[in-house]
């Protein structure tokens, strides 16, 4: 189950990341490239800060050849005008690809926590999981020459923040996998809820 839940949240960064590749009007190898940083960056971080060695994506490939895949699939969706192509769906598929990868990373960063460290704490796990979450879209927002998504869009790193306590919280009590997807879910309602209604932190004039 974790491995599809990560799965599933590798290609839903993938297509995110593919996605502003093509709007910043790159060519195929950047989409790909921009596509699996985005749904690998965050996991290495997370690695790193636990000094896992080497990094998952590394160990297992079929998370970094899936994202380049999707990345590809995505260009060719929109270089051969299919309806990725349309400006308002590509917006759509941003917002709720985001959403479903923010969730899942997050509550995954929660769970390599507890996973490989001993007497983890909330702090700890509630951090690594935020890492996880923003971590690939800070890097593909920098390396896509944009301010990172995190500092501007309304009620993100703040969404992957309220999932990482509430499945730190309920760790105990309702198991892993519970957890996670209580978690998860959270992050991904409030992520469209605040689109919807234009949550947004107090910003310097």
């Amino acid at each position: 189950m974790f491995f599809i839940l990560e799965l599933v949240g590798t290609i839903a960064f993938a297509i995110s990341g593919a996605i502003i590749g093509i709007q910043k009007k790159m060519d195929i190898f950047g989409v790909a490239i921009l596509a699996m940083t985005t749904a690998v960056g965050g996991g290495i971080i997370r690695d790193i800060i636990l000094n896992i060695t080497p990094p998952a994506a590394f160990r297992e490939p079929v998370f970094t050849l899936s994202s380049l895949a999707t990345g590809i699939l995505v260009f060719c969706s929109v270089k051969y005008r299919l309806r990725l192509h349309r400006q308002a769906f590509m917006e759509m598929l941003l917002r709720i690809m985001d959403a479903i990868g923010l969730g899942i990373f997050t509550v995954i960063g929660v769970e390599a926590a507890y996973a490989h460290v001993a007497d983890t704490n909330i702090y700890l796990a509630v951090f690594v999981g935020v890492l996880t979450g923003v971590g690939g879209g800070v890097l593909r927002d920098i390396m896509a020459g944009v301010p990172p998504y995190i500092f501007t869009r309304h009620f993100y790193a703040c969404a992957s923040l309220v999932g990482a306590v509430i499945c730190s919280l309920c760790w105990a009590w309702l198991g892993s996998l519970p957890s996670m997807l209580i978690g998860a879910g959270i992050i991904m309602v409030l992520r469209n809820l605040a689109v919807h209604y234009r949550w947004s932190l107090p910003k310097a004039e």
